[in-house]
């Protein structure tokens, strides 16, 4: 009896873990996340420029699922979190035409941001925010720089994280699934 129930305990864990969302969860951003823009509302205008200096700018990105990863390599909660986000994240999608993802490195210089993508070992693109403008489009000034937040094809935001946190971070890798599945 006592195995049965460890099967059918087993079984229903292995399950969930697989579960996917019918429906962004409609999420509470706390205040203290310090977010200025909402969940949503358009994407804000942007353009920025990756480090292998191609432009990309909100217009080029309609019509996909985009996921901005707000990082600085003196960062060590981004540090923890990138090679879940190349992971989990990139290597499932970096091939699919409706998604995008950009890390926006805030404030530092070219040469600095290609060293700390080397070091952490991702692939996905990384983008220069000089002056963080593009960071203080979505953030207070003050804000702690770790955090990601998802658009969908529409340009709408839908979701968005701060800090690393196991559990957002799965429900965000599930919305990101789910939006790209309809």
């Amino acid at each position: 009896m006592n195995k049965l129930l460890v099967v059918i305990l087993l079984t229903l864990i292995a399950m969930s873990s697989f579960a996917q969302i019918s429906k962004i969860p409609q999420k509470e951003i706390p205040e203290d996340y310090g977010y200025i823009v909402k969940i949503g509302q358009q994407l804000p205008d942007i353009s920025m420029e990756l480090t292998d200096g191609t432009k990309i700018t909100t217009a080029d990105l309609k019509g996909k699922v985009v996921m901005l990863q707000f990082t600085a390599s003196w960062c060590s909660v981004c540090r923890k979190e990138m090679p879940h986000i190349e992971s989990q994240i990139w290597q499932k999608h970096k091939d699919n035409k409706d998604f995008a993802l950009i890390g926006v490195d805030m404030d530092e210089p070219l040469d600095k941001v290609k060293k700390f993508k080397e070091d952490i070992k991702v692939t996905y693109p990384l983008a220069l925010d000089p002056g963080a403008n593009i960071f203080y489009t979505f953030a207070a000034k003050g804000a702690g720089v770790t955090r990601n937040v998802i658009v969908d094809k529409t340009g709408k935001i839908v979701y968005m994280t701060r800090l690393y946190k196991e559990d957002e971070f799965k429900e965000m890798v599930d919305v990101i699934d789910y939006l790209l599945a309809n």
